[in-house]
């Protein structure tokens, strides 16, 4: 039952939408404009680049808590706190995904899974982090480093030998976020993909 409520307490922090609640206080609906979403790279687009920051952080920070409160509810030795975290971080980026007072009209939960690839294992982290960020300095993809990182991510915890049930969290996140990324992914393929400006 541990898993039931991880996910219910992760989804709760995930309808937490960062950036449609900074839309709003700026008069628009995030939702309206750009790619159509609510996270960090739409925000940044349409807002600006503090605003994409402060969604940016605002979705690690939801997830981070929603891992910590599920760790605390239901940590001992036979479960570990991967396993209810990852629940919960799961939960996170469904909320993030598919709020239900938005019609299920989210963002695309990369930050979200990036904060649980962060919680699960700082060398994972560090590892995948960095190279993202090569990724976007060399090619300016957000999209291709944010694909990579998830993906890599899954694999890392793979290889590093976490429980299983961990793995296929992991790896259902980077389905999922292909699955939400399927536009960007045939603009890469055909090449015209927006590129992030660094200068901007």
């Amino acid at each position: 039952m541990f898993r039931i409520y991880a996910i219910l307490i992760g989804y709760a922090f995930g309808l937490f939408q960062t950036g449609y609640i900074i839309g709003r206080l700026k008069g628009i609906d995030i939702r309206e404009h750009g790619s159509g979403n609510s996270g960090t790279s739409n925000a940044n687009r349409v807002l600006g680049s503090k605003a994409g920051a402060l969604v940016f952080v605002g979705d690690i920070v939801k997830t981070v808590l929603a891992f910590l409160v599920a760790v605390l509810l239901f940590y001992e030795g036979t479960i570990g706190y991967v396993r209810p975290g990852m629940y919960a971080g799961l939960g996170a980026v469904l909320g993030h995904n598919f709020p239900f007072y938005l019609k299920f009209k989210g963002g695309k939960g990369i930050a979200c899974t990036l904060a649980i690839i962060l919680m699960v294992d700082w060398r994972i982290a560090l590892i995948t982090f960095t190279i993202g960020f090569l990724l976007i300095l060399v090619f300016r993809y957000t999209s291709l480093a944010s694909l990579t990182m998830v993906s890599l991510g899954a694999v890392l915890i793979l290889v590093f030998g976490y429980h299983w049930e961990a793995i296929a969290i992991s790896f259902g996140l980077a389905v999922l976020g292909c699955i939400l990324h399927h536009e960007n992914i045939g603009r890469l393929i055909s090449g015209t993909e927006r590129k992030f400006s660094i200068k901007n």
